[in-house]
């Protein structure tokens, strides 16, 4: 969701001449490689500076949807360092900020997604970074703090996307776990939570509720206070052959 919006607040050019249209296109299909190819078949020509900058997002974007985060570094910074228009500055800044937090940088994120709060007040993508920034401090066991940057998102925000996010992430406890299932269908979610407490793992059963009303069952292993222990929990989960994700 937070990558559509990114996209489309683009600022569109003529659809007729438009040399981003496909590697938009790409991207919003999840189809980063192309995205990938298409972004740097551009660079390769004389494209306006604006364009250009432009292009060279969307490279940062396909590197950082691939996993490939130094050249997505990159990019988002020789885009900073261009000089661009503001709405491209904060999605490339905001690119920065997620790649140092899918790096495991929680420390450097948070202090990228404060200084851009900062910098961009009147910015389209204030909810969107204060999100970003309640998230590195999430992971940093910062807990009240995350929660200022939470309980502003719903105050000033209340209408965006991440106003959804924020309420949700208010009601997870102050520890680490390690999420393995969501499902709509409880009994599947019992039937994991089971199998999990058979391998003498602490496993349990979260229900949470979607914006649009839908329940849903989260299966849960672990409550640590930090989060280390939780990503050894998540090491030994996934080389089991569980999907894994840690929350908060």
């Amino acid at each position: 969701m937070c990558l559509l919006m990114l996209l489309f607040l683009a600022a569109p050019l003529n659809a007729a001449t438009d040399p981003l249209k496909d590697v938009q296109s790409a991207i919003m299909q999840e189809d980063y490689k192309t995205a990938n190819k298409l972004a740097k078949d551009l660079l390769s020509q004389h494209l306006p500076r604006p364009q250009a900058m432009e292009v060279r997002y969307y490279l940062g974007l396909s590197y950082l949807r691939m996993g490939e985060y130094s050249p997505a570094y990159e990019a988002f910074k020789a885009v900073l360092a261009d000089r661009p228009a503001l709405a491209l500055y904060d999605k490339a800044a905001i690119g920065v900020i997620d790649v140092l937090y899918m790096q495991e940088q929680y420390e450097n994120a948070s202090k990228e997604a404060v200084s851009l709060i900062a910098k961009r007040r009147d910015s389209d993508l204030m909810s969107l970074m204060y999100l970003k920034a309640a998230r590195a401090n999430l992971k940093l066991a910062r807990w009240n703090r995350a929660r200022e940057f939470l309980q502003k998102i719903i105050a000033d925000y209340p209408g965006a996307f991440e106003a959804d996010v924020a309420r949700g992430l208010l009601e997870e406890k102050q520890y680490f776990a390690v999420q393995v299932g969501s499902f709509n269908d409880k009994a599947r979610a019992e039937t994991l939570m089971k199998e999990l407490l058979d391998r003498k793992e602490y496993a349990y059963i979260v229900e949470t509720r979607s914006p649009e009303g839908r329940t849903y069952y989260r299966v849960r292993a672990g409550q640590l206070t930090a989060l280390q222990d939780a990503q050894e929990l998540e090491k030994k989960l996934s080389g089991l052959g569980y999907p894994t994700l840690i929350y908060p």
